[in-house]
């Protein structure tokens, strides 16, 4: 049984939480977004399918605390890798709170260098993409148990 302490944190990681998936795979964001609603249904889930619709939404809510999303899931080929590495460096050039979303990078790229590059450029987490729907629904089990009720996270700083 969860303590009251712990027990309001949860309820403060739920509080009107947001999640921005960005991802060009109609395919994937079936996955992600069925997987999500199972292990994750406190939590409203949005989809941008290209880095521009990304940054217009993040823009947007940049001053609205309440639209915020309280992480970002980046697939790093939308289309192909340079795309997510210029998101990446976008999103982190942008202003506070923007730059302090926690951002967790799905790939189907092992490679060594794709992983270093990512948390180098400030990912928060690099996950490989799995390859069956049980597979996505073990990552978001783990994704809740981590992200949502163990790390506390500072409070987004605005900028005015």
């Amino acid at each position: 049984m969860k303590s009251n302490n712990e027990q309001v944190k949860i309820k403060a990681n739920f509080n009107l939480a947001k999640v921005l998936v960005v991802d060009d795979s109609d395919d994937h964001w079936h996955l992600i977004q069925k997987a999500l609603k199972t292990c994750l249904p406190e939590v409203v889930s949005v989809r941008a399918s290209t880095p521009e619709q990304a940054l217009t939404m993040l823009k947007e809510w940049e001053t609205q605390e309440w639209e915020l999303p309280k992480q970002i899931l980046l697939d790093l080929y939308i289309p192909d890798r340079k795309d997510g590495w210029r998101i990446l460096k976008q999103i982190k050039a942008m202003p506070a709170p923007l730059n302090q979303i926690p951002i967790v990078m799905l790939s189907s790229s092992t490679d060594n260098y794709d992983i270093l590059d990512a948390y180098q450029l400030g990912v928060s987490s690099y996950l490989v993409k799995p390859g069956s729907y049980e597979e996505w629904l073990a990552y978001f089990q783990e994704l809740r148990a981590y992200w949502w009720e163990t790390t506390t996270l500072p409070p987004l700083q605005f900028t005015l």
